[in-house]
């Protein structure tokens, strides 16, 4: 869900959901409010995503929201206000949780003695609590924890819907209500006619299970609150004087400088002016070990300084930096919603009143077949609590908070549920080279001129032209340049090429450096050039011709290393059946080595940017679902077009906005764990949905055949809950299993 012209997403916290019943009907009350376009709400996190016309006010969604029966708070878009609204719904959470734990422990106590009863009966000895008793203990326990399921049930009545609370409600009132009866008409043996401890039992076993599913939803969203609580909210602003301000993070602009001493984190993205240090950016990139950054280097917003103090010029605040989008990109994915959750909406919009209508033709049946009243009564009871919708409801979001979550504190950062579920069945992964596979910071490692053209010569008329480019052989050039004390000139009229170089005029010359294919188009011959490079040029470097007003005058050549990690990516990448290939838009001499360093499957060169994108709709063509792996401006319609994009987070902002998911270190073998994240998610997905489904598919005809009394069917129903939690919550424990650095098999 994003935000587009003329409409705007809103984020609100909901309170009073219980089950997927109550998400599904929300969500279907806010679709069909006028000037609401769309609304996605998500039960684990309490949090409804709408997108609204601009005339539609927030208070206008909260009225919409109150209508159906649950309150609702606009979330505040300011950082600051944020945090603070954050801190306080973690801390009323957490009070919630406590109030819980007491009342379930009050419950318990006022439970034992018709636990211990019951256990005694079993075992051949002992007797019933008196009528009296078992009225007290029975109606305490039905004022104290069905309290909260009376309001449930009661705020859904009113919004027109029904869900969990209403289960549970009718389910144990009638238990209790027909034991008040009996006691009130039958005087004889009517201690063997009463209910009071199912109603009871039933109520602290549910009791429990919410207890228990608050504190594993707790821990499941712990992935985002540790995020929020990385960013500093001051930071130490230097003047031109020097002199030194405490400022809220918020009011710094680009271009301030701030001053990071040791063991402080670092308040903002940006560039160092001065100092140097190591930094642990673990927080953001999952790499445990501490970078060394100096001068002219980048830092993150979150890292930790490590010995030195170091000045730092601002480049991104706030919600714009590195933390700030990692932290929205998973809170957009948690939200999301999975394909098959949408069958479960619609299961779940039904669900309660299917339920209800079981529960009646029990009822009658028992009655009709001569089961008598109780058996009836037991037997829709029965159905009426085990029948609960909650697991159905937390299956698919409760698993995608847990596995986006360790996928982000790993540096994998994953877009959104769609591109999770495809990444689980990739078949394929195609990789870009430079910056990719190599380290993308290429050396000119050799300068061959033609006659009576001077090195320095040449380096200066490219320098020139490259002056303005951020392209990694124009950085290459400039470097070498520098180290020999060359001074470019100025460049005029500077145009790039996608694909093929830079053209420009330098001291009125028209100047050409680029491909082959480049020279071919102005019609410059480059044999001549091409013979000098005969034994100085190797099959895996890069080739840049130079021309000067329609003559070649220089070929460079360009060495970019393979990342150490590659051969040990692509051999994981083989042993899980996942064919690999290179789309490169280098000649075919490179290409060729560095997929046989890498020990890629296939390989394909001269591919200009805007073929990559055909290249992969011909790959994924062919058939199989299909990865590509890039990280520079020319590889962003390539990542769109493949099944899966995967951004490198070295590289641009374009890629990394364009992919499903982004490694945020440049290591190629995340490639394999990301794909592995996805999986178990997807896998934790399917199983919590079979849990959620057998234990109705099979709770309810036991129950509705009474084959279950109504505090076993409270006990079902409690661990249907909680062990669809407790299933997702394993996945935060989830570490990429990365292989060492030349551990190949080939």
């Amino acid at each position: 869900m994003t935000e587009t012209a003329g409409n705007s997403v809103r984020s609100f916290d909901i309170r009073g959901m219980t089950c997927a019943a109550c998400s599904a009907r929300l969500e279907r009350v806010l679709k069909k409010t006028p000037g609401i376009l769309d609304a996605r709400v998500n039960l684990a996190l309490e949090r409804a995503d709408v997108a609204v016309e601009a005339s539609v006010t927030p208070e206008a969604v909260v009225a919409a929201v109150d209508g159906a029966g649950f309150s609702a708070t606009l979330r505040s878009d300011d950082p600051v206000i944020a945090r603070a609204e954050r801190e306080a719904r973690e801390v009323e959470a957490a009070g919630t949780r406590r109030l819980t734990g007491w009342l379930l422990v009050v419950c318990a106590l006022l439970t034992l003695p018709f636990i211990v009863a019951m256990v005694a009966m079993m075992a051949g000895f002992g007797h019933v609590l008196p009528t009296y008793v078992q009225l007290a203990l029975a109606t305490a326990v039905q004022v104290l924890a069905g309290r909260r399921f009376y309001r449930g049930a009661w705020n859904a009545l009113r919004g027109g819907g029904a869900n969990m609370d209403v289960l549970v409600s009718l389910g144990t009132t009638a238990a209790w209500g027909f034991s008040v009866y009996m006691m009130a008409t039958v005087h004889h043996m009517v201690e063997e006619h009463l209910y009071f401890e199912a109603s009871a039992i039933v109520l602290t076993l549910v009791l429990l299970g919410k207890f228990l599913e608050e504190r594993a939803k707790a821990s499941t969203t712990r992935a985002v609150r540790s995020l929020m609580a990385l960013r500093p909210e001051t930071a130490t602003k230097l003047a031109e004087d020097g002199s030194q301000t405490v400022v809220p993070v918020t009011g710094l602009l680009p271009g301030d400088r701030v001053l990071v001493r040791p063991g402080e984190r670092v308040p903002v993205d940006g560039t160092i002016l001065n100092g140097e240090s190591h930094f642990d950016e673990a927080v953001i990139t999952g790499e445990s070990l501490p970078v060394r950054r100096q001068t002219g280097e980048p830092v993150v917003t979150g890292a930790v300084n490590g010995e030195g103090a170091v000045t730092v010029e601002v480049g991104a605040v706030g919600e714009e930096s590195t933390l700030g989008r990692i932290t929205r990109l998973v809170e957009s994915a948690q939200s999301g919603k999975a394909p098959v959750q949408r069958l479960v909406d619609r299961i779940a919009a039904v669900f309660v009143p299917t339920v209800v209508a079981v529960a009646a033709i029990a009822f009658v049946l028992w009655l009709a077949l001569g089961g008598g009243l109780e058996q009836a009564l037991a037997a829709a009871v029965a159905v009426l609590v085990i029948a609960c919708p909650c697991a159905l409801g937390l299956a698919t979001p409760t698993a995608l908070v847990a596995g986006t979550g360790a996928a982000a504190r790993a540096g994998i950062l994953i877009k959104d549920i769609e591109v999770l579920e495809r990444a689980a069945h990739i078949g394929a992964v195609v990789f870009d080279k430079t910056g990719t596979l190599t380290v993308g910071h290429p050396e000119l490692l050799e300068v061959v001129t033609a006659q009576g053209v001077e090195p320095a010569q040449l380096l200066a008329l490219s320098a020139a032209v490259q002056g303005g480019s951020e392209h990694p052989l124009a950085r290459a050039t400039l470097a070498r340049a520098a180290a020999e004390g060359v001074a470019p000139s100025a460049a005029e009229d500077v145009k790039a090429v996608p694909g093929k170089g830079l053209v420009g005029r330098v001291d009125g010359a028209d100047v050409l450096i680029g491909t082959a294919a480049l020279m071919s188009e102005h019609g410059i011959d480059h044999t001549d050039i091409d013979k000098a490079g005969l034994g100085r040029l190797q099959p895996e470097m890069t080739l840049a011709y130079v021309a000067e007003n329609g003559r070649a005058i220089g070929l460079f050549g360009y060495a970019d290393a393979l990342r150490p990690e590659a051969p040990a990516a692509i051999d994981e990448l083989r042993r899980r059946g996942i064919r690999t290939l290179l789309l490169t838009g280098d000649r075919a001499p490179a290409a060729r080595a560095i997929a046989g360093a890498a020990g890629l499957d296939d390989w394909r060169a001269d591919v200009l940017p805007e073929a990559k994108a055909a290249e992969v709709e011909g790959l994924r063509a062919a058939g199989g679902r299909l990865a590509m792996v890039g990280d520079g401006v020319n590889d962003a319609p390539a990542l769109a077009a493949a099944d899966v994009g995967i951004a490198m987070g070295s590289g641009t902002d374009v890629a990394m906005e364009t992919a499903g998911i982004t490694l945020m270190r440049p290591d190629p073998r995340l490639v394999a764990a990301a794909l592995d994240i996805a999986a178990a998610t997807s896998l934790k997905i399917r199983q919590n949905l079979f849990w959620a489904f057998i234990y109705n598919v099979i709770g309810i005809p036991l129950a509705a055949f009474g084959l279950l009394t109504p505090a076993l069917a409270g006990a079902a129903m409690a661990m249907s809950s909680v062990s669809v939690v407790t299933n997702a919550g394993l996945l935060t424990q989830w570490t990429p299993k990365l292989p060492p650095v030349g551990s190949t098999k080939r």
